[in-house]
This record gives structure tokens, sequence and C-alpha cells, in this order.
């Protein structure tokens, strides 16, 4: 979908050249139901002839098959339409003796001279070595990531761009694409699966998934743009990578003279430099936490930085002790109340799990705890709190955070009445908990008694993607997405390797973009 998306390109010549060049181009490139989205753009699309010339030219570099499906899809929508331009492309493509047995008019196969004779009538029409590279490259950056794969095989010209600097400059002056979830199985290594939300579909990127043969001691644990943050669990150190491009780059080790406990690693990029990056480590165990952080563009990691402890007069967490043994009692993730210690485990992809809002005012770094609490660290004023709880620990079954456009939401699975509650929340100004969302009944029903595990990732655009999981004897998993902006629940569908359904934990989720560099 192209909503959200800006279209400007700077000064009048450029946005000139989009006008007349760009916008055809993206016409083939959209179905049906995204076509009557940018119908509502009038201005944008009533051009007049030029834009059929150019559009004529695009169909001509397909092949008849794919030729065939976008005509199609463009005369479901256009038959009603009256603006010039679409006026002129169903004169063109609909009455055009030609492409009448492109295989919606006779259903007749077409011949060899036939393919011949419609080819060089388009190329007629426009030559395809005219249209400058400059002008290919901005309209190939607009595809979504899936399509821009597949439109390559088109032509070497088309290929040639996955390697093109100017290509890459375009496609980072895309403010956003919509997320990919790089899905983490059983084992806690990252497999070669995504699922992409753009087009609701189960990819596998085993080709480029070197890292997952020769580096499986890394554990993905944090992502942020295109990028992939992984870390050693033998000797803690960092890797990034891109898992389109399979581009990798070892991050300089920390100095660990302080023997602090890690607790939690975020990551954030920014929307001008998708290659810029920070990555930010929480140590220490509370009271006394503290932080680091990476900068790519300086390529070396800050100095130790404690972090005050502010209190929280509506935090429970005082309610867990025993007053006579100092214990704090809480609920695990699998919904068991145990004694609060430090060698508490949570699942390897899990264990420094955490989510980082940016905004003008401040830099927070939120995780839970591991006595169940949710940790806020402001890194802008060197402080930290424990937030409320949302319900007593007797009802906590299972939580985790995520983080869409800024706000940290917290995911909750309870039980209670006999029944699963599934509910999404976040915090208000007032430090008080608001419902934003929750798993339909019925669905929630069937989680009910499994003694699963949530965890829980947010991208781009306003989805959380929920994992749920039971442990053995029996397994049984389940994934859902939610849509912030549509309040709408939607359960992917299961993947499949080799004829048998694939199980995973978690997620972690980026944009795919293939300009980002490490």
């Amino acid at each position: 979908m192209f909503t959200g998306y800006s279209f400007g390109f700077g000064d009048s010549s450029e946005e000139e050249v989009a006008q007349h060049t760009i916008f055809p181009f993206l016409l083939v490139s959209l179905s049906p139901q995204e076509y009557l989205l940018c119908r509502g753009l009038s201005t944008l699309f009533d051009r007049g002839a030029q834009e059929a010339s150019l559009l004529s030219l695009s169909l001509s570099s397909m092949p008849s098959s794919a030729t065939s499906t976008y005509l199609l899809s463009l005369k479901q929508v256009s038959l009603t339409a009256s603006s010039p331009l679409l006026l002129q492309l169903k004169d063109r493509f609909f009455h055009q003796p030609k492409l009448l047995n492109m295989g919606f008019s006779t259903g007749k196969r077409k011949s060899r001279d036939e393919e011949e004779d419609r080819v060089s009538f388009f190329a007629s029409e426009f030559p395809m070595d005219d249209l400058n590279d400059d002008v290919l490259e901005r309209v190939l950056s607009w595809l979504p990531t899936s399509c821009f794969f597949r439109m390559s095989s088109v032509c070497k010209r088309w290929k040639s761009s996955q390697t093109s600097k100017s290509f890459k400059l375009a496609c980072s002056q895309i403010p956003t694409r919509d997320p990919w979830f790089f899905m983490i199985d059983n084992d806690s290594n990252s497999s070669s699966f995504v699922f992409d939300s753009t087009e609701n579909s189960w990819k596998n990127l085993n080709r480029r998934d070197f890292l997952h043969h020769h580096r499986q001691d890394f554990i993905p644990v944090a992502s942020s743009g295109g990028l992939l943050c992984y870390r050693c669990s033998i000797s803690g150190d960092f890797l990034l990578r891109n898992p389109l491009t399979g581009s990798s780059r070892d991050i300089p080790s920390q100095d660990n003279n302080n023997n602090k406990p890690l607790q939690a690693v975020a990551m954030t990029t920014t929307t001008v430099t998708p290659s810029s990056y920070t990555l930010v480590t929480i140590s220490g165990e509370i009271p006394n936490l503290s932080f680091k952080i990476y900068e790519s563009n300086a390529d070396s990691w800050s100095k130790d930085q404690e972090l005050e402890s502010v209190k929280n007069n509506d935090s429970s967490l005082h309610d867990d002790y025993d007053t006579d043994s100092g214990t704090v009692y809480f609920l695990s993730k699998q919904g068991n109340v145990v004694v609060a210690s430090n060698n508490l485990q949570r699942s390897p992809s899990k264990q420094y799990s955490s989510v980082i809002t940016v905004t003008d005012e401040a830099e927070i770094v939120y995780f839970l705890s591991s006595y169940g609490t949710i940790v806020a660290c402001d890194l802008t004023k060197r402080c930290f709190t424990e937030l409320p709880k949302l319900l007593p620990p007797f009802l906590e079954y299972s939580i985790d955070l995520v983080e869409c456009e800024g706000t940290m939401y917290v995911i909750l699975l309870s039980e209670f009445f006999e029944s699963a509650s599934l509910r999404i929340w976040r915090l208000d100004n007032n430090r008080e908990w608001v419902q934003v969302g929750m798993l339909p009944p019925a669905l929630s029903h069937e989680l009910y008694g499994k003694k699963g595990d949530i965890n829980c990732v947010g991208g781009a655009g306003n989805k959380i993607l929920v994992c749920f999981n039971a442990s053995p004897p029996e397994v049984y998993c389940r994934y859902f997405v939610y849509d912030l902006v549509a309040e709408e629940w939607n359960e992917l569908p299961k993947c499949f390797k080799d004829g048998e359904a694939v199980d995973f934990v978690s997620a972690l989720s980026f944009q795919p973009r293939i300009e980002a560099t490490v």
C-alpha cells in the first residue's frame, strides 16, 4: 500500500519528472484495491497522453503473463473512471487489436509472431533505452521489496540496480516500509523464515542466511530499521546484520571490567539515515543500574553511566515483600509463583528483550525485571523507575512489551473464570493503564489451559505480532497480528517446510530495506 508515503522529490524539475514518468510505472505494480485508493489522488494521475505512452513502455518490458494480469487489474478498476488519463489508458490498452489477443478477449494462444509484433509495437512508441537510469531507479525504489525482487528478473538492467548507489539513495528516501517479522525457532536460533506483512505470506531467506550456518553461537536480540542485532552467547560480543543482503559487521567489544549482569539490549535507527544506528545496553541489578551507548557513526562505546532510582508511589513492588524474610514473590511468564532470584531464566532470544521510545523530550528504554515489573530507564535524565502493575500478581500469566510509532505497549495474557484473556495496554499521561485492544474471546478462549507463553514484537505501520507457544508435552503455537489503527486481529497461516509445519517461539520486526548497510 502507498498509504502514508510522501511523493515529494524536491525541486520543481524533479517533481515534473515524477508526475510524467514515475506514476505510470507505479500504476502497473498496484493491486486493484491499491489502485482504487490512489484514484482519489486525481491530480497526480490527470497528466495526459505521455503517461499512457510510458505505461505502454513499462508493460512492454514485462513477461506477457504478467502484462495480462496487470492489464486485467487496470481494466477492472478503470472502466468506470472518467479522468483523462484513465480514458486514454482504456483506449490504448483495451481497444487495440494488437492487445485483444493478450488473454482477456479471445482466449486463444498467442503465436510467436504475435508476441514479437506486440513487443515491436510497444518499443516503437518509446524505446526503453530512452528512459534515464535515475528515473528508472526512482520508480523501482517505490516498489514493495518483494515486488522489486520479482521485477529485477525482468532484465539485466533492472537487476543491476540492486548494487547501484543512486538506487540505494532513492530507497533511503522512502519514509517507511511495511514490517517483515523475522522468526525465531524453538532452539532460540534465527530461522530462515520471515513473514511479509505487505503480501501476508511466508518467505524463506535461506540463501541469504549464512549466519545461521556459520555463527550459531550468535542469538538475535534486537532490531531496528532494516537491521538485526545478534549477541554471542559465549563472549557477549554483538553483531549487526541486514537479513536481506546478508551483509554483517562485528561491533567492537565493550569494557566489561565491572562484571555487571546484562539486563536489556535496545536498538534504534534514524529515518533520515537508515544505516546510522545506536545500540543501548542496560546492566546491573536494581537499584544499581547503568547504561552504555554504541554509536555507529563514531564506531565506539560510551563510558558506563549510572542511572538514578526514582521512587514510584504507584508501584506495588514492596507489596510483594515478605516482611519477615525480605523475599520477593512474583508470577513467572509460565504462570507459576516463584521466588525472585538472579538465576531466573527466560528464552535466550527474549532474555535481554526491551523496547526503546525516542521523542524530542526523552529517550526511554523499557524492560521486564527479574521479578515481573516494568522498568523504565530515561537515558536523557539518567534515571529509572518501576511502572505500576496492571493486575494483582495472582492474575498475571504472561506479559511482554512492544513499541509502535514511539509508544510502548504491554501485551498481557491472563486466566480467570475458566477462560483466557489477551489484552493490549498503554500508559497514559496520568500514569494510568488504558486498554487499546483485546483478542476476540472466541480466539483467546482457545488458549485457556495451554500453560503457554506469549512473545511479542511491534513493527512499523502500527502492527503488533503476538506469538503464543506452549511447551511439551503438548506443543501448541499460534500467531496473531493486531493493527492498532484498523483495530483488527488476523491470525497468520501455518508456515511449512518440506511438508511439515514449522513452530516459532518469538520474532523480531524489521523493515525490508535493501539499502541498509552495517
